[in-house]
């Protein structure tokens, strides 16, 4: 059975400073995709909350649509639950698609909206050999690597796959992975944020040859009017882990543009 609206996601509150953030994670991992950067966080100036959507960490045997639409109302019912009228959003990957979801829910709500290597409103269009690969990485852990590493630019040592995988396999559950992939990659509701007024920056790493710069200026930036883009010279599709230090100086810059 679903659990009824509102459901309130598991999740922890990292710093106690008055501009509060959600922090969305992606496809294959669960809110530990932001563990490298929370040590370098500023915490005096902001509230970051990291849920675990449904279908991973805390939530994985949570059942239900696993869609962006449902993941936006939970994320409200959180924001509710801790009692956040304003705030900005991050979202990576995945995660990018979930918090324009939740801008479509409640634009007067939120502040400002960073996507790092965000899946774009309209969808992933994937086909053929890269359609079955992705959604082929419900039950086979090897899919999962190959993609992680063609998204990186085959840059990393085989052991950091490795520990990637095996944390999204023991994080996430694969049913709930597998219709994931039909929400974030199949669905289009760019016309409900197009045009929205809000201050958003997209952060994508050169070594990311699916969601790269030309994507986002042909997505992001063209919908959204007061958007920037930076281009992370060392990372690929992971810049959480791949270049920590880069990304929150990327992240906090642009937050902080806004103060409380």
């Amino acid at each position: 059975m679903v659990p009824p609206v509102p459901f309130v996601p598991p999740h922890e509150v990292v710093g106690d400073g008055p501009h509060r953030v959600v922090a969305v994670h992606g496809w294959l991992s669960d809110r530990a995709a932001y563990a490298a950067v929370l040590p370098h966080v500023d915490r005096r100036a902001y509230s970051y909350v990291l849920p675990d959507l449904r279908g991973y960490g805390k939530a994985r045997e949570v059942p239900g649509a696993y869609d962006t639409a449902e993941a936006a109302a939970d994320l409200l019912a959180l924001v509710d639950h801790l009692g956040w009228d304003r705030f900005s959003v991050v979202g990576h990957s995945m995660g990018g698609a979930v918090a324009q979801r939740l801008l479509a829910a409640a634009p007067h709500r939120v502040r400002r909206l960073v996507g790092i290597a965000p899946v774009p409103a309209s969808g992933v269009p994937l086909s053929g050999e890269q359609w079955e690969l992705f959604a082929g990485a419900a039950e086979h852990p090897q899919h999962r690597r190959t993609i992680i590493d063609l998204t990186t630019g085959g840059r990393h040592p085989g052991a950091w796959l490795d520990l990637m995988v095996r944390h999204s396999v023991d994080h996430s559950d694969p049913a709930a992975l597998r219709a994931w992939l039909d929400s974030w990659a199949g669905e289009d509701f760019h016309a409900q944020i197009e045009g929205l007024e809000l201050p958003v920056r997209v952060v994508v790493g050169r070594h990311d040859p699916a969601l790269s710069a030309e994507v986002m200026r042909a997505t992001w930036l063209r919908w959204y009017p007061h958007a920037d883009l930076v281009e992370l010279a060392d990372a690929g599709h992971y810049p959480a882990d791949e270049t920590p230090h880069e990304l929150v100086r990327t992240v906090e810059e642009f937050l902080g543009a806004d103060p409380a």
